[in-house]
């Protein structure tokens, strides 16, 4: 079984290529699980006034793995979510996603496909948690099992990183004082910009060279909190292809590191929509880029 979800577009969704921003799916993810614990009335989305209560029975998010396949465009017409469970662990889960528009055949338009690692956690005490009984009931009726491949580990060599400073918002902040799991997607995409500037060249989708974005992985490590002074994220170009690119990425306080992506970009001729190679200048600056 599957839960289907309908998501409203908003205008302030869009990127400069019209296009859906990349972050703005991971939070439609975000809406559509909520959904689906809400209709089993979980007591983080139950609306329970009992503060010590939903302090003991948070969900946190470990690791998004996000695949675009097409860019989705603004609509009155909303898009729809689909979500499933398709691992059960002890202490965790991973819900899988696919965001598309369906026609009057029953043909689909997919726009990405994800997952998420999520845990039980009591924020009262600190500490991760076991499923309960009713909550493993809950997601095994959507349980669709597949094997979880372990993902490769990010690598930051500060020495040749480009540094940017994360200022937290107030508005970054969620429900449990720790910002909210979407919002990381955005501090990566800022640091990510700057590696752009940093490299030479104007922003993406900028007249020099288009990308967009292909797949994005991020893990969470440690909770980031609101605070006054900024926090360091650190970007690196990991790979470079004929027509695409790897950027990894980190954030941190200090020496602590606290979440760390890996972003596959592709170049794009936006007359033909297709990839291309990017300019053999630029190239040449992303291979130098390598070290």
């Amino acid at each position: 079984m599957r839960h289907r979800y309908v998501c409203p577009i908003r205008w302030a969704d869009l990127d400069l290529l019209g296009h859906v921003n990349n972050v703005r799916y991971v939070d439609y993810l975000q809406e559509a699980r909520v959904d689906l614990l809400r209709a089993h009335r979980w007591p983080e989305t139950a609306g329970s006034e009992d503060a010590t209560a939903a302090l003991a029975d948070a969900l946190i998010v470990g690791r998004h793995e996000v695949t675009y396949r097409a860019p989705l465009l603004f609509s009155e017409r909303p898009v729809l979510i689909e979500c499933w469970v398709t691992e059960l662990r002890a202490g965790s889960f991973t819900m899988a996603y696919e965001v598309y528009h369906e026609d009057e055949a029953g043909g689909r338009t997919v726009y990405a496909e994800a997952s998420t690692v999520l845990a039980p956690y009591r924020f009262d005490i600190e500490s991760p948690r076991r499923l309960r009984p009713e909550e493993r009931a809950v997601l095994e009726a959507y349980l669709e099992p597949v094997p979880r491949q372990r993902p490769g580990r990010v690598v930051i060599d500060r020495g040749r990183a480009t540094h940017y400073p994360v200022h937290v918002r107030f508005s970054d902040v969620d429900v449990y004082r720790h910002v909210n799991n979407v919002v990381y997607f955005e501090y990566f995409q800022e640091a990510r910009i700057r590696l752009f500037s940093e490299l030479g060249r104007t922003l993406p989708g900028g007249d020099e060279a288009r990308v967009v974005v292909a797949q994005t992985d991020v893990d969470y490590l440690a909770p980031i909190l609101l605070r006054g002074e900024p926090y360091d994220a650190w970007s690196q170009v990991a790979q470079v292809g004929r027509t695409s690119m790897v950027v990894e990425s980190e954030i941190a306080l200090g020496d602590q590191p606290l979440a760390r992506a890996r972003v596959v970009l592709v170049f794009f001729d936006p007359a033909s929509g297709r990839p291309t190679e990017p300019p053999a200048t630029y190239r040449e600056s992303l291979v130098r880029a390598l070290g």
